[in-house]
C-alpha cells in the first residue's frame, strides 16, 4: 500500500508502528484500566479511597493483569471479568454519587475508567415484571451486544490514543506512518513530508491530509504513483480537482461476473436519461439514489417479468432479476478510465518508479526504528518520525553532495547469473 512519486514530485507510503505499550486482551485491559484509576485515586484523593475501597481489592489489584491467573473455562473466565465489572462500577458510582467532590470526575484516569467499562460491560435488569426493584447487574459484554469500532475503542490505559489495527495478516496496537518523497532523477530522493495517524485509519482517508500538506509547500507533484491502498473513486476524482492525476492500480471489479469472466458486468449505461440496457436487450425500471454509511450509490433495477424467464440469466444475476449497484456518474467514468489505463503498456514503466518508496521504508525499519515508537501519544510518535525523517534526509543529502550514486535494486546470485549475457 505504498506510493512514490513522479518526476520532480512525491507520494506518499503507509507502514504500521508498534506503540510504546504492551498488547492487552480485553480482561488484561479493563483489569489495569482499574488499576490505574485506584492508583491514580490513591494519589490524587487518598483519605477518599480509603473510605470507599474494598479491602479485597487489595489482592485483586496489586499487581499487573498478566500476572494474575486467570480461571479456566469460558463460565470462570466470564464470572472473573464481571468480579472485575462490579468492582469498577463501585468505583465510578461512588465517584458519581451526590456528595462526592465533582473534580474527582474530571481525572483523566476516571473518565478513561468511564470510557473503558462502557465499551466492555453493559448494566442487565433482572428485575421481574411484578414491578419490584433490584439492581442492576454488571455483564461482561459480548459480540451480541456489540462493541465500537477499533478506531474508539481503548486498547491500553496507558496510551488511549493506541489502538488496534489488522492489515492483511499484519495485526498490531500503535499507530500508522506515511512518508512522501521525490523520485526525480536531477536530484536527491528526499522526504518531503511525514504523516503520522492513529492506526486504525485506512491510507485513503489519510490522502487529503497529505496532499494539503505538500501543497502548503508548493511540492504537491502533478501525478503521485500510489497503490492499491489510495486508489479508490472518490480519491480519484477528488485528486483530479485539486490539479493531480493520482496514478496507480485502481480498485478492481470484485463481482463474480467479473472474476469468473463468465458473467456480463456493467455495460450500456445511459446516464443522461437514467436508463441502463440489459445484455439481452431489456431496459431498467428504476434508477434511484441509495444512501448508506454517509455514501451515495445507485440502484439500478430490471423488471422480474424481464429476467425471470430471459435464457441469459444464469451469466447475469443470482437474484430474481437484476440489480445494479453504481457509484455517480464521475466516479464511475473515472475509475473506468483508471482500470483501462492500467491495462496499456506504458503503465507499467511508469509506475516502476515508485519501487524507491519502499526501499525509504525498509530502511526506515531497520536503521532507524521506524515501526516502534519511543513515547506515549500520537503527538510525540509524530515528533519521533519528524526527526527520524530529518535524519534520513541528512544521511541522502551528504551521499549526494558527496557523489555516492543511488543504490540499484539487490539482485540475487542466480537472478545475476542468468541476467548476464552468454559469452560467445
Amino acid at each position: 500500500m505504498s506510493t512514490s512519486c513522479s518526476v520532480d514530485g512525491a507520494g506518499s507510503a503507509p507502514t504500521h508502528v508498534l506503540g510504546a505499550v504492551r498488547f492487552l486482551n480485553r480482561l488484561e485491559c479493563v483489569t489495569e484500566t482499574l488499576c490505574a484509576a485506584l492508583n491514580a485515586l490513591a494519589t490524587a484523593a487518598p483519605e477518599w479511597l480509603r473510605g470507599h475501597a474494598d479491602p479485597a481489592w487489595l489482592e485483586r489489584y496489586d499487581r499487573r493483569a498478566g500476572d494474575h491467573e486467570v480461571p479456566p473455562g469460558e463460565a470462570k473466565r466470564r464470572a472473573h471479568a464481571e468480579q472485575i465489572g462490579r468492582d469498577g462500577h463501585q468505583v465510578l458510582a461512588a465517584i458519581m454519587a451526590p456528595h462526592a467532590p465533582l473534580w474527582l470526575r474530571q481525572i483523566p484516569a476516571v473518565e478513561l475508567l468511564r470510557q473503558v467499562w462502557l465499551q466492555n460491560f453493559c448494566l442487565i435488569d433482572d428485575a421481574p415484571t411484578t414491578g419490584t426493584q433490584a439492581p442492576l447487574r454488571v455483564r461482561w459484554r459480548t459480540d451480541q451486544e456489540g462493541f465500537p469500532p477499533s478506531l474508539l475503542m481503548v486498547a491500553s490505559p496507558y496510551d488511549p490514543e493506541v489502538h488496534d489495527a489488522r492489515k492483511q495478516s499484519t495485526i498490531w496496537i500503535g499507530y500508522k506512518v506515511h512518508l512522501t518523497e521525490t523520485c526525480g532523477e536531477s536530484g536527491p530522493h528526499l522526504i518531503t513530508h511525514v504523516e503520522t495517524t492513529l492506526a486504525p485509519v485506512v491510507d485513503r482517508d489519510a490522502l487529503d491530509d497529505i496532499h494539503e500538506a505538500l501543497d502548503a509547500k508548493g511540492l504537491l507533484p502533478d501525478t503521485p504513483l500510489a497503490d492499491a491502498g489510495y486508489v479508490a473513486a472518490d480519491q480519484l476524482v477528488a485528486s483530479r480537482k485539486k490539479g493531480v492525476t493520482l496514478f496507480g492500480p485502481a480498485p478492481k471489479d470484485d463481482q463474480w461476473q467479473a472474476r469468473s469472466g463468465e458473467g456480463f458486468t456493467v455495460q450500456d449505461l445511459d446516464w443522461d436519461r437514467e436508463m441502463a440496457t440489459c445484455p439481452a436487450g431489456h431496459q431498467s425500471k428504476s434508477w434511484a439514489p441509495d444512501y448508506h454509511q454517509g455514501r451515495t450509490a445507485l440502484k439500478v433495477r430490471f423488471s422480474p417479468t424481464d429476467c425471470r424467464p430471459c435464457p441469459l440469466k444464469t451469466r447475469c444475476p443470482r437474484s430474481g432479476r437484476r440489480l445494479l449497484t453504481l457509484r455517480p456518474r464521475e466516479e464511475h467514468e473515472t475509475l473506468e478510465a483508471a482500470r483501462q489505463r492500467e491495462e496499456q503498456l506504458a503503465f507499467s514503466k511508469e509506475y516502476r518508479q515508485r519501487a524507491g518508496i519502499e526501499g525509504t521504508i525498509s530502511a526506515g525499519v531497520r536503521i532507524l526504528h521506524l515501526r516502534r515508537s519511543r513515547y506515549i501519544g500520537l503527538a510525540k510518535t509524530h515528533l519521533q518520525h519528524v526527526l527520524t525523517v530529518a535524519a534520513m534526509n541528512l544521511i541522502r543529502l551528504g551521499a549526494w553532495f558527496a557523489g555516492t550514486p543511488l543504490a540499484r535494486t539487490r539482485q540475487s546470485a542466480f537472478t545475476k547469473l542468468m541476467m548476464a549475457p552468454v559469452p560467445a
